[in-house]
């Protein structure tokens, strides 16, 4: 009687929520985006061959393209991507074709590139302005509060840059039929409380934001370059950099950096070319190179520039620059796992989570959605992962084309504290891909036959894990980079990005990614400013 008293509550709340919803002006629930015309873009890279900028932002992913939009405020600022550009491609701006770009890669020019790590897990990296919040389900939530006082941020400017970011890209998403069908399972399985909206990271089944506006149109990173300075920045599509250039001033104890070296992303790896970091006269206080290529690309050019460990460099005939024996190290991915509610593939419309089960004081968190197999065919999963895994693995270069993937391994659930988490979050996963509001929705009958035997529930997970898509490390703080991300023992270098996590944040990490940007920009302007 309890049980039903609780789920007609929660159904005359929502019912409340949507009535709330639609006597609301569509605008206030999206972004602005009348602000602001994006910078000069070029895929010809003659035209910045050659010059010098006060900064360099290596990759236009989730966090490059708010920190080169924040630079460009003050600076001049080269933002290259190896990648094209996300406008006017259906297949990343459009709801409805959320999960195609995921099915057709190619070794080169795709929006998404595959790699499979040595776990024998297939995976994929965003390659197009924007990055992976041009390809991901588009669920914005920030970090918990616990993550930004371990971290040691400054509240006060996370706030603002989350604000920032908010105001420009994120949306209230209004919720399809599925994804109120998947909030009301979470809810039977006792993902409590009901937090309705709500950006923050708390235990409980919540509404997050979207980067999907209400119209069904994605607002990746790159739209936050219309905040740019347009006189500052110049955008380089289509390039990919080879390694970093260093002065050659003979002083041993001191390594300093000049510029990059990048080739186009569909040339070869013998035509390369070369921008300069400004070496204004009178100045104690230069710009920088700033990697922003992800959890894969950073690690990889510090490798493929001769940071790293000394036995690295041998086979691929690299001189050894820096023998920081961190990079590549503390690489994790969130192990998960994944439950088919539907018995067959159908004909669906695509839809990219709009809700989230945080159990666990944190450690477990479920979602839901509908995804494309094919270009008629989808599958809907609900799927959950582990937060703070123990388990950790490696990045290593694979060849000296910077196009090629590295080569990682992150060992998921190598560690039995995870092992044992996994087989937890499979009993929770399928209390809510077995509950009655799934079923009633799917036509089927209930199912009560949940797997009860521990011993059952660790095979099922050494079996069927798989990625969230969640990976991070390779250029952590404190072993790579310091408190104000530069690499240590180098002069005019930065990592922004998830390498540098120890941790996913959140739910997930775009939020906190986009966030990071712009506060390492803000921070860099006021060092500047007191220079």
């Amino acid at each position: 009687m309890e049980a039903i008293k609780f789920q007609n509550t929660v159904h005359h709340d929502r019912i409340l929520i949507v009535f709330i919803f639609l006597f609301v002006d569509l605008s206030l629930c999206s972004p602005s985006q009348t602000q602001g015309e994006l910078p000069y873009m070029t895929s010809d890279v003659k035209e910045v061959a050659g010059n010098s900028f006060d900064y360099i932002v290596v990759g236009g992913g989730t966090a490059g393209c708010p920190l080169a939009a924040t630079l460009s405020e003050k600076f001049s600022v080269l933002l290259i991507e190896r990648g094209g550009s996300p406008y006017g491609n259906p297949w990343v701006m459009e709801k409805r074709y959320y999960g195609f770009s995921l099915i057709q890669t190619d070794e080169f020019s795709s929006v998404a590139q595959d790699f499979k790590s040595g776990d024998g897990v297939r995976n994929c990296r965003g390659r197009v302005l924007g990055g992976s919040s041009a390809i991901n389900g588009g669920f914005y939530s920030r970090a918990s509060e616990d993550f930004i006082d371990q971290v040691g941020w400054d509240k006060e400017l996370v706030k603002d840059a989350y604000t920032w970011v908010e105001s420009k890209i994120v949306s209230i998403p209004e919720l399809t039929p599925w994804q109120t069908v998947v909030e009301f399972g979470l809810l039977e399985a006792g993902i409590l409380p009901y937090n309705g909206y709500s950006l923050e990271h708390i235990e409980g089944t919540k509404i997050g934001g979207s980067i999907f506006d209400v119209w069904g149109i994605r607002h990746t990173s790159a739209d936050l370059l219309k905040a740019a300075n347009p006189k500052n920045i110049v955008v380089v599509l289509n390039a990919t950099v080879k390694n970093i250039i260093f002065e050659g001033n003979g002083n041993a104890t001191e390594t300093t950096v000049k510029g990059i070296r990048f080739i186009k992303s569909d040339g070869t790896t013998d035509q390369t070319y070369e921008a300069y970091l400004n070496q204004p006269k009178n100045c104690t206080s230069n710009g920088d190179v700033i990697l922003s290529a992800g959890a894969l690309g950073s690690p990889q050019i510090l490798l493929s520039s001769g940071i790293g460990h000394r036995e690295h460099f041998k086979k691929f005939n690299i001189p050894h620059v820096l023998n920081l024996k961190g990079v590549g190290k503390k690489m994790k991915d969130n192990p998960s796992i994944a439950v088919f509610v539907d018995t067959n593939p159908q004909n669906r419309l695509p839809d990219p989570p709009q809700v989230s089960g945080i159990a666990k004081d944190l450690k477990f968190i479920i979602e839901g959605g509908i995804i494309p197999t094919g270009f008629n065919a989808t599958r809907m999963p609900i799927a959950a992962k582990i937060a703070f895994p123990v388990s950790e693995g490696e990045l290593k270069l694979s060849s000296t084309d910077p196009r090629q993937n590295p080569s990682v391994k992150f060992n998921y659930l190598a560690d039995e504290n995870d092992l044992d988490d996994c087989a937890n979050m499979v009993h929770l996963l399928e209390r809510v891909a077995k509950s009655e509001s799934i079923a009633f929705y799917l036509g089927v009958k209930p199912q009560n036959n949940l797997m009860t035997s521990t011993d059952g529930q660790r095979k099922f997970c050494k079996a069927n894990v798989r990625t969230y898509y969640h990976y991070h490390g390779g250029c952590p703080v404190g072993s790579v980079v310091d408190n104000d991300y530069k690499v240590y023992g180098v002069k005019g270098l930065r990592v922004v990005d998830g390498s540098t996590f120890l941790e996913s944040p959140g739910t997930n990490p775009m939020a906190t990614l986009l966030m990071l940007g712009r506060y390492q920009g803000v921070k860099i302007l006021r060092e500047r400013e007191h220079v």
